[in-house]
């Protein structure tokens, strides 16, 4: 049986010593081949449309932009690509505007080394990943937006939501409250094979694309009254 192939990784910081010290760590581990590294969004999106990654670490303060703000050029320029946050913020407005952003998920530079290559192999798989230490500002950080601001992204129609089975509405709230497939399986005592074909049918029904999507537009809709 052949070995798996590497995971192709990209590395965008502006802070040279940091970028370099990852981009070691990172090729030191077997299971990923470092294609590209940048300091700034404009390089950046010109070596994802060359490098092809798998997985992009996006820091979010890049020089005259943020790295939310680079997210979408990022995905155009690689559109196979997961673009995970890697970055010292642990405002929660950050995090809100990057899961709305369609990042893959959001990983603390101050995350232990396991949980940044667990991070980076859980966005190859297509699954989300956020920090420990920010899942509990989940629910802050996916508030609607105030009345009259500005969209930042998709909304959830009635009628979309009408297509999910009850137990898929219910995977659905789990997955806004940050559960992982595991813990979804665990907690409603079901395989987690399972747990992952229901979220694929929630995705196609609500025509999205990621199960960060998926929080979003979950913890955004209107509940309804007790």
């Amino acid at each position: 049986m052949s070995e798996q192939a590497p995971v192709r990784v990209m590395v965008v910081d502006d802070h040279t010593l940091f970028r370099r010290g990852l981009v070691a760590l990172l090729s030191a581990e077997g299971r990923f081949e470092v294609v590209g590294e940048a300091g700034d969004a404009t390089q950046a999106q010109r070596l994802a449309a060359e490098c092809a990654p798998q997985v992009i670490l996006l820091d979010n303060h890049l020089p005259g932009v943020k790295g939310v703000d680079a997210l979408p050029g990022l995905r155009v320029a690689a559109p196979g690509a997961r673009v995970l946050m890697l970055t010292m913020s642990e405002d929660a407005s950050d995090l809100g505007a990057a899961l709305r952003a369609g990042a893959a998920g959001y990983v603390l530079k101050s995350a232990e080394h396991d949980e940044l290559v667990q991070a980076i192999e859980r966005a190859a798989r297509g699954e989300a990943s956020i920090s420990a230490a920010m899942a509990a500002k989940m629910a802050e950080a996916l508030q609607p937006a105030a009345p009259g601001a500005p969209s930042t992204g998709p909304t959830l129609a009635g009628d979309a939501l009408a297509e999910l089975s009850p137990r898929e509405r219910e995977i659905l709230d789990l997955i806004a409250r940050g559960h992982s497939n595991k813990q979804i399986a665990r907690q409603l005592d079901i395989a987690e094979t399972t747990v992952k074909i229901h979220v694929q049918h929630i995705l196609r029904k609500l025509n999205l694309s990621s199960r960060v999507q998926a929080a979003v537009l979950a913890a955004s809709r209107p509940r309804a009254s007790n």
